[in-house]
């Protein structure tokens, strides 16, 4: 008699367990929406870039505003201020160098930290602009750019350094960040933002 009760047991046990195991829906995954990040490429803290890494970075961030514009992205530049070691707003400085192909309406944030979120407006403006995957460039590889790449991890969004579109003080600091947070190349940013159209 235990061996029928068993079995019974043991059967309706599965049969239970299969109507609360039931497959639920997956969650339908939001399309990617990218935007280009460009940070603080100012030309007073561009004087410590080498200038070979600084040639081929500006050529490629070139390349990536173009890209993004093309297919309709935000393009969107990001500023570093400090009252006390500037550069000072308004100054030749504080500015980006004018061989980068930015517009003036492209969206522009000034940060006093070297996390791009905090305590600014771009959290907010990349939800306005309805995008949610990041591609980050700029300076500097060990600093800012790496400190905003945080953010946005913090942030729920999806984001990349890009290759060769990043530097600071030392070329040996920039490939090594490169590779410890796989940085992503033009051919496939060119895919992700040509597929997001």
């Amino acid at each position: 008699m235990r061996k029928p009760a068993f079995a019974l047991l043991i059967l309706l046990l599965t049969f239970s367990l299969s109507l609360f195991s039931q497959d639920t829906p997956e969650k339908k995954k939001d399309p990617v929406k990218p935007a280009l990040l460009i940070i603080d490429i100012q030309n007073a803290y561009m004087e410590m870039v080498p200038e070979q890494d600084k040639e081929i970075a500006l050529y490629i961030i070139n390349a990536y505003i173009d890209l993004f514009r093309k297919h309709g992205f935000p393009v969107i530049r990001v500023y570093h201020y400090s009252k006390e070691f500037g550069p000072e707003k308004g100054t030749e400085g504080f500015e980006f160098p004018e061989t980068v192909n930015i517009l003036p309406e492209d969206p522009k944030v000034i940060k006093t930290y070297p996390d791009g979120f905090n305590k600014t407006e771009l959290d907010q403006l990349i939800k306005d602009t309805g995008s949610n995957t990041l591609f980050l460039t700029g300076l500097s590889s060990v600093g800012c750019v790496l400190a905003t790449w945080i953010g946005a991890q913090n942030h729920d969004y999806n984001a990349f350094l890009v290759k060769d579109a990043i530097m600071s003080h030392n070329s040996e600091y920039t490939d090594h960040v490169e590779e410890m947070f796989d940085a992503v190349g033009y051919d496939m940013i060119k895919l992700i933002v040509e597929s997001s159209e």
